[in-house]
C-alpha cells in the first residue's frame, strides 16, 4: 500500500505501521460501532497513516467534520471526537454533548482521543462545562512525526514557528523531542547530534533528558542513522521568502500542496474530444496525490523548471514508442507480453498527460516571455507572466547583494498597485534579511506606506515580523550578509539548471544556507565555518549519545553515512530538493532524511505570522 515510504535507505513504513497499530488499538477499546467527528485540520494528515477502509474494518460507519450545533443523525453506538487540545475546540465539543438528546434509547457513548497529547487544561475547561463525565475514554494518540515520502517526515504544526519564535511557547518543540524518541525506538539511539540555535539546543536538551528519565528506553536496535542534524528556522530566514523554482516547489508556491495533495485548475485536464469545441468543461478542481509512487514525478519533482520540458518530451517519445510495438507483436507470446505491460503504460500515459498539463499551468505563470518567445493564452496571462518574472528579478538582486539598502522602486509599484499584501511583505522582509536589516529611514517608509495604502489594522502583523527578525532595523549599522554569503558561497553565477552540479540550481543562483550548512557539516566539518556561525542566530553545539556494546556502526566500504536533518519551524521543497540532490551525489558520503515542523512556502508562512484584527461590534 506505502511501497514508496520503504523505498529509501530508512524504512519509514515501520514509523506508519506503528501508528495504524495504535489507532486500531484505541478503535477496538470502543466496542460497537462508531462515529467519528473530526478536528478539520487533522483529517489530511491522518489520511497518510490510514485510508477510511482500516477505519471501515473496525466499525466506523460515519465521519462528520466538528462543528458547533447538534451532531447529525448516526445509528451508532460510539461517538469519537478526534482533536487538537485546544480550548476553543472544547466550546464546540462542550456544545455537541450538551445538545445531545438523553432521552433517546439506545444512548451514545462518547470518547476523545486527543492528538498529540492529552490536555490538563483542556480536560479542566470541560470538567467546568460539566461534560467530562460524559467521555468513557479520554486518550491521546501520539502523531507527532507523519512519514510524507520515503525520506520526508512533518508534524504538520501549523503554528510552530509563531509559537516558538513570538510566543516562546515549547510545545512544538516538545512534540519534536517526543517524535525523535519515538524514531529512536524504531530505528535505533542516533549515536551524534548537531544542532544550530535556541529551539535546537531546547530539542536536544528535552531528549538528552527524557533519555535519562526513561533509562527503558535505551534499545538494543543496531542505529539506522549517523547523525542528527537540528536547524532554527531563523537562522536562515531567507530562503523560505525567495520563490522556490524547482516544480516541486512552484505547484506549491502557485497551488499549494496540502497533505501531498494539489487542486488544480480543471480547464488543463478536460478530455479533448473532437468536434465538441468546449463545451461541458468540468467546474470541479483537479485533485492529485503527488508522491515518489508516481514514477515521473519522482523523477522531474527536484528538477529545476526549466530542465523539466525536456524530460517530459522525452518521456513521451518513449511511450509513443512502446505502444507502437503493438504493431510489430505477430506470435501470440509477444502479444501476450505486450498486454501484460498494457496497464504499466497505461498508467505511464496518464502521469505523462497530467504533469504535462501542470507544467503549462505553470508555464503560463512564470514564463520569461522575451527568453522563450512563448505567446500566454490570454493577457491576464501575459501580465501575471511579466510580474513573476519582475518580483524574481528583484528578489535575485538581493540574494546577490545588489541595492538592498535603499528603497526598492519595483516594491513601491506594488504597493501603489495594491499587488497582494503577502507579495510585498515578503519582497521587503527578503531585503531587510539580505541587508542585515534595513536603515531606520528605509523601514519607516515601507511601514507608513504598507499602512496607509492597506490599512493600519496591519501594524500587528509587521510588529510580528520585527519579532521574527524578518523586517528590522540595522543595529550596530553593519551589513553581515554579504561576508555570509561569500564565505558560505551562497550565490553562484554560473549556476546550470539542466544538469546540476551545486544545490543553488533550486533556486537558480542562491544556495538555501540551511543546506549549505548541512552539506558543510558533512565535510569538512563545521569547525572550517566556525566565524560565520557565530553570526548566525543562537548557539551551536554537538552531543554524544553513548551505544550499548556491540552496537557500534562498522561502515562497510563505499557505505553512505544518514543523516537526518529536523528543520525546527518548517522547511520549503526546493530545501528538500536540495538535500535529495546532495543526497544522490556520487562522491557526497552521506544520504539525508528530512523532518520538519511543517512543509512551508514564503505565503504560507508569512499567512502565519500574520495578526487578523477583527472590527469592533459597534
Amino acid at each position: 500500500m506505502a511501497a514508496h515510504l520503504s523505498s529509501g535507505r530508512v524504512n519509514l513504513n515501520a514509523l506508519r505501521e506503528a501508528g495504524r497499530r495504535e489507532l486500531r488499538e484505541f478503535l477496538d477499546k470502543c466496542a460497537g460501532s462508531k462515529a467519528i467527528v473530526w478536528d478539520e485540520s487533522l483529517t489530511g494528515p491522518f489520511g497518510l497513516i490510514a485510508q477510511y477502509s482500516l477505519l471501515k474494518e473496525h466499525e466506523v460507519e460515519k465521519m462528520f467534520t466538528l462543528k458547533p450545533g447538534r451532531l447529525p443523525q448516526a445509528d451508532v453506538k460510539n461517538i469519537i471526537f478526534f482533536v487538537r487540545p485546544r480550548l476553543e475546540l472544547m466550546d464546540i465539543i462542550t456544545d455537541n454533548v450538551l445538545r445531545e438528546d438523553r432521552g433517546r434509547s439506545p444512548q451514545r457513548d462518547f470518547h476523545i482521543l486527543f492528538v498529540p497529547r492529552r490536555s490538563l487544561l483542556c480536560e479542566q475547561w470541560l470538567k467546568e462545562q460539566g461534560v467530562l463525565g460524559s467521555f468513557i475514554h479520554r486518550e491521546q494518540y501520539s502523531l507527532d512525526l507523519i512519514p510524507f515520502d520515503g525520506d520526508l517526515l512533518s508534524m504538520e504544526s501549523e503554528s510552530a514557528f509563531k509559537e516558538c519564535y513570538l510566543e516562546s511557547d515549547q510545545t512544538s518543540l516538545y512534540h519534536a523531542a517526543k517524535g525523535l524518541m519515538t524514531l529512536q525506538a524504531l530505528y535505533g539511539t542516533i549515536p551524534q547530534i548537531f544542532g544550530k540555535g535556541e529551539c535546537a539546543r531546547h530539542v536536544a536538551n528535552m531528549m538528552i533528558r527524557m533519555k535519562r528519565e526513561f533509562p527503558g528506553s535505551q534499545n538494543s536496535i543496531f542505529p539506522v542513522f549517523d547523525t542528527l542534524l537540528l536547524l532554527d528556522r531563523n537562522v536562515d530566514l531567507l530562503t523560505p521568502l525567495a520563490t522556490q523554482l524547482t516544480y516541486e516547489g512552484l505547484i506549491d508556491e502557485i497551488y499549494g500542496i496540502q497533505n501531498t495533495y494539489v487542486k488544480l485548475p480543471p480547464e488543463k485536464f478536460a478530455p479533448k474530444k473532437q468536434g465538441e469545441g468546449g463545451k461541458d468543461l468540468p467546474t470541479e478542481p483537479k485533485k492529485l496525490q503527488l508522491n515518489s509512487a508516481e514514477e515521473l514525478y519522482a523523477e522531474i519533482r527536484d528538477k529545476n523548471f526549466n530542465a523539466v520540458g525536456s524530460v517530459l518530451s522525452k518521456k513521451a517519445k518513449i511511450i509513443s514508442a512502446a505502444f507502437e510495438e503493438r504493431h510489430h507483436a505477430k506470435t501470440v507470446g509477444e502479444i501476450k507480453q505486450f498486454v501484460s505491460q498494457l496497464p504499466h503504460m497505461q498508467a505511464a500515459r496518464s502521469s505523462l498527460a497530467n504533469h504535462t498539463s501542470i507544467a503549462e499551468l505553470i508555464k503560463d505563470i512564470t514564463s520569461d516571455l522575451a527568453e522563450i518567445g512563448f505567446a500566454p493564452s490570454s493577457a491576464s496571462l501575459l501580465k501575471s507572466s511579466e510580474d513573476f518574472f519582475d518580483n524574481l528579478t528583484v528578489e535575485q538582486e538581493f540574494m546577490s547583494g545588489i541595492d538592498t539598502d535603499k528603497v526598492n522602486n519595483y516594491i513601491e509599484d506594488c504597493i501603489a498597485q495594491k499587488h497582494p499584501l503577502i507579495k510585498i511583505l515578503r519582497l521587503v522582509c527578503l531585503q531587510s534579511v539580505c541587508n542585515s536589516g534595513l536603515k531606520q529611514k528605509v523601514l519607516d517608509h515601507y511601514k507608513r506606506e504598507i499602512l496607509q495604502t492597506y490599512g493600519y489594522e496591519h501594524i500587528l502583523t509587521l510588529n510580528n515580523l520585527e519579532k521574527a527578525g524578518l523586517l528590522k532595523p540595522q543595529t550596530g549599522g553593519r551589513n553581515n550578509y554579504p561576508t555570509i554569503r561569500k564565505t558560505l558561497r551562497l550565490w553562484m553565477d554560473d549556476v546550470n539548471e539542466q544538469n546540476p552540479n551545486d544545490i543553488s540550481y533550486v533556486y537558480s543562483g542562491y544556495a538555501p544556507l540551511s543546506v549549505r550548512l548541512a552539506q558543510l557539516l558533512a565535510r569538512p566539518g563545521w569547525r572550517s565555518i566556525e566565524e560565520v556561525l557565530k553570526m548566525l542566530p543562537g548557539p551551536h553545539f554537538e552531543e554524544r549519545q553513548q551505544l550499548p556494546t556491540g552496537l557500534q556502526k562498522k561502515r562497510q566500504h563505499g557505505e553512505n553515512r544518514v543523516t537526518l536533518v529536523f528543520f525546527l519551524g518548517g522547511v520549503t521543497y526546493a530545501e528538500i530538493a536540495a538535500l535529495r540532490f546532495l543526497s544522490q551525489m556520487e562522491d557526497g558520503g552521506t544520504e539525508y532524511v528530512i523532518a520538519t515542523t511543517k512543509l512551508i512556502n514564503g505565503t504560507t508562512w508569512m499567512k502565519s505570522l500574520m495578526e487578523k484584527l477583527e472590527p469592533a461590534p459597534f
